[in-house]
Order: structure tokens, then C-alpha cells, then sequence
């Protein structure tokens, strides 16, 4: 009998069960931390479902919250929770290439397998040179980020310099990680009209939620556009008509709407309309009143919120790459096409099982939390839909009734929170390392669709 090898090997055999291991160790360590009276502002332990659901949100950069960030957790509990955000926003796979690295142990051919298949922008690039590259990438935005806003809040706003660098390194890696936590009591909403406040946030957002592999391109091959990947291309091209869609959106379904839109100039409504249609991206910061948005608007973000950002980035959802692939898979059904071909590619069999496999397993998981959610609370389908939505694709936007769920409806979004960071992607990985040749084929039948 062959020996088991030690639990070391067994895990790093299989980095998908690691890598969630790992997280879910991550949460359970930020759970334990916030629960002490040294995290809240009162000085009193924290509920462990509060605790559980804010560690959860924070790990898996959603944002949502059952308390105010700012006044219920001290200063040290904040820090925890800004700490949770900054590790989990720099990705699941980031952080198993790392342990890998630090551990002294190269990377094998399954793990290097697992890597790529979140991350195929990257390519072969050395494992330790493209974490250094992260990380640099992660302090100089979030510095750039955090200066802009340090000097907005202590220059316009006359805070004290400390509390101002302080709010501004906060937002900055919210931001950054697509978290959307925020320190103030209306979140943004105090500076719907202020460009200084929004812009670095937005800017922030869609570098972070765009994925590392597109930055690590662009950065590396900007002067030779021509010569970017097929998934940059992807990336960047549905980032730009995703965002163009829904500002768009926005403005058309809340132009008039007195509690969302009205109120304000053209200037502002564009800028505010803008500014949620990147939020939407998976960020969770809120310039606006959600909870007053029209039904379309509301049903709008819920599509946004779903497709996500790029892959291997701080941005949850199905991602753009997985959404574009079905367009193009159905377009060519329409036209009767034997392959898809996208840029001058053929699209391989696998991608697209891929593609259709992470689409109908994320709709099948909204489906459920929605139907549970529905069956535990008194709430109606489109604020539950789009709380569910929400914490699926890692956003953390919310119409105001998440603290009103009950233990159990917050525990349901926690699972939500927690299969959204890790569920479509372990699940990517896991078909791309199963995918094997047959030795031998039945015979071929056809089935009715349709």
C-alpha cells in the first residue's frame, strides 16, 4: 500500500481545496478578532454572527455591513477589518502562489495550472515575479488613491491632518479591493457633487476590478496595443461598454426621480450616475440612496452586479471574459456556425463548457440564497434579489435591509459572500485541471433543445 503522504502534500495536490481551506481559516481568525471588546467602539464582545458576517464581507471584498463601520468598531477593529480587506482583495490565488513561495516550495504542474486558470493574461511569467509585480502595482495605486483623498478631506473639508490620512488610506484600499467599506455615516453620499472625492474612488474601482493580468499587460505592453491578448482586449473592451451601459441607464431611470437623481444639476447626476454604474463593478460604496432607486434601475445594477469585473482582480461576479464568451457562443449558434471565432481565434470546446458551467452554477446558487432568503424574511423579491445578487458577486450594495435579516437570513449571505469569492473560481480551476482525453467515445445522438 502506497503511503497517504503528509496533509502538506495532500493540499497542495489539490490547490483548490488549499486555497479555500485557507480562506476560510482567514475568516476564522478576522471572526475571532472582531468578537473581542477590543473591536468595538463600546468596549463590549461583538455578537459572533456580526462578527462572522463583517470578517466575511471584508475577506471577500463585498462590503456589505449589519453595522455602521465607522461607529460601532474602534479604531483596532476597524484595522482588523482593513486588514481582512487588503489580504483578501489581493486574490485567492495570489495568496496560494504566495504561501507556495514563502513555504520554499516550487510551484508543481497542478498549481501552476490553477494559477493560469484565473489568471491567463499572465502566462508563463516566473510565479515570484509576478507577485512582486502585484504588490507593487496594489501600493502604488492605493498611495496614489490615498494622497488624492487625504488632501480632498484635510484641504476641502477641514479635518485634522491625522483623521484625514486616516479616511483616506481607509477609502483608498476599500477602494482599491473593491471592498466598499467606508468610514462615513451616508458612505459617499455627502460627496455626490464632488469630483475630488469620486473620481480617485472610481479610478481606484476599475483598476482594481478590471484583474491583475490586464494591468500586468497593459503596463508592460502599452506602446503595442495591437499585440494585447485576446482577454485583455476582452476585458477592457466589455469594461468600457459595461460602464458606458449603465451610467446611461442610470440617467435615463433616475433623471427625474426626486430621491435618487432629481435633485441635483446635470453636472451631478452625471458624475453620480457614473459613479454607481462603476460601484456596480463589485465596490459597495454608494453616492446615491439605493433602497430609492426605481425597479428597472434596481434591475439594471442586478445584471451589472452579476457580470463583475476581470478575472484574478479585486472584482467578483461571472466576469467579463465568462459573459462575453456566451454572447459569442450564442451568436454563432444564431448563425448557424460550426466553432466560435472571436479575433480571428477559434474558441476551444473546453473554454466554453467552462464558460457555461460557471454561468448556470452562479445563476443556480443566486436562485437558492434568493428562494431562502424569500422563505426566512418578509422582504419582497427585488430588494432580496438584489441583496442576493449583491453578496454573490462580492459588491456589497445593498437597499438597507440587510441588518434586518434575521441570524439566520445573515448566515445564508454569508455563504453567498463566501461562494462568490471562491465558488466560480475553484470551480474554473477544477474543470481546467479534470480536463483530460478520452480513450474512447460512445456513439453520437442528438438531443431536442429548444
Amino acid at each position: 500500500m502506497e503511503p497517504r503522504g503528509s496533509v502538506f502534500d495532500v493540499f497542495f495536490a489539490n490547490p483548490a481545496r488549499l486555497v479555500v481551506t485557507a480562506f476560510a481559516a482567514f475568516i476564522t481568525v478576522g471572526t475571532l478578532l472582531l468578537i473581542s471588546p477590543l473591536a468595538a467602539a463600546s468596549g463590549h464582545p461583538t455578537h459572533w454572527v456580526t462578527a462572522l458576517f463583517t470578517a466575511t464581507s471584508a475577506s471577500c471584498v463585498t462590503g456589505l455591513a449589519v453595522v455602521d463601520t465607522g461607529t460601532y468598531w474602534s479604531t483596532f477593529g476597524q484595522l482588523v477589518i482593513l486588514g481582512l480587506i487588503q489580504v483578501g482583495g489581493l486574490g485567492v490565488m495570489t495568496m496560494g502562489s504566495l504561501m507556495a513561495i514563502l513555504i520554499g516550495r516550487r510551484l508543481g504542474l497542478r498549481s501552476t495550472a490553477l494559477t493560469e486558470a484565473e489568471a491567463r493574461g499572465i502566462g508563463n511569467e516566473d510565479a515570484k515575479r509576478v507577485l512582486v509585480g502585484i504588490f507593487r502595482m496594489t501600493i502604488v495605486i492605493e498611495s496614489l488613491a490615498a494622497l488624492a483623498l487625504f488632501l480632498r478631506f484635510w484641504l476641502g473639508y477641514r479635518e485634522p491632518v491625522g483623521q484625514a490620512a486616516y479616511d483616506g488610506v481607509f477609502h483608498a484600499v476599500s477602494a482599491f479591493n473593491n471592498a466598499g467599506f467606508g468610514l462615513k455615516k451616508n458612505n459617499i453620499a455627502d460627496y455626490v457633487s464632488d469630483p475630488w472625492i469620486n473620481l480617485p474612488i472610481m479610478i481606484a474601482v476599475v483598476l482594481g476590478g478590471i484583474g491583475f493580468p490586464v494591468l500586468w499587460e497593459v503596463t508592460r505592453d502599452w506602446r503595442r496595443a495591437r499585440r494585447f491578448t485576446l482577454h485583455t482586449k476582452i476585458t477592457l473592451l466589455g469594461t468600457v461598454l459595461l460602464l458606458t451601459g449603465g451610467t446611461l441607464a442610470l440617467l435615463i431611470g433616475e433623471w427625474s426621480n426626486p430621491k435618487t437623481l432629481g435633485g441635483h444639476g446635470v453636472g451631478t447626476k452625471v458624475l453620480a450616475a457614473a459613479f454607481q454604474s462603476v460601484i456596480a463593478r463589485t465596490a459597495g460604496f454608494n453616492s446615491i440612496s439605493i433602497g430609492d432607486l426605481h425597479e428597472e434601475s434596481l434591475f439594471v445594477l442586478d445584471g451589472m452586479m452579476f457580470v463583475g469585473g476581470g478575472s484574478a482582480g479585486t472584482a467578483g461576479g461571472i466576469k467579463i471574459t465568462t459573459f462575453a464568451l456566451l454572447a459569442f457562443v450564442i451568436w454563432a449558434e444564431l448563425r448557424g456556425e460550426p466553432t466560435v471565432h472571436l479575433a480571428r481565434r477559434r474558441l476551444s470546446g473546453e473554454v466554453i463548457r467552462q464558460a457555461v458551467a460557471v454561468a448556470l452554477l452562479s445563476v443556480g446558487v443566486v436562485g437558492l440564497g434568493t428562494m431562502l432568503l424569500l422563505d426566512i424574511s418578509p422582504f419582497s423579491l427585488s430588494p432580496v434579489l438584489f441583496e442576493a445578487v449583491s453578496a454573490f458577486a462580492t459588491v456589497g450594495l445593498s437597499t438597507g435591509i440587510t441588518a434586518q435579516f434575521s441570524d439566520a437570513g445573515q448566515l445564508v449571505l454569508v455563504a453567498l459572500m463566501f461562494i462568490g469569492r471562491l465558488g466560480t473560481l475553484t470551480l474554473g480551476a477544477g474543470l481546467a485541471l479534470r480536463d483530460r482525453a478520452r480513450r474512447y467515445e460512445y456513439p453520437e445522438e442528438r438531443v431536442i433543445v429548444g
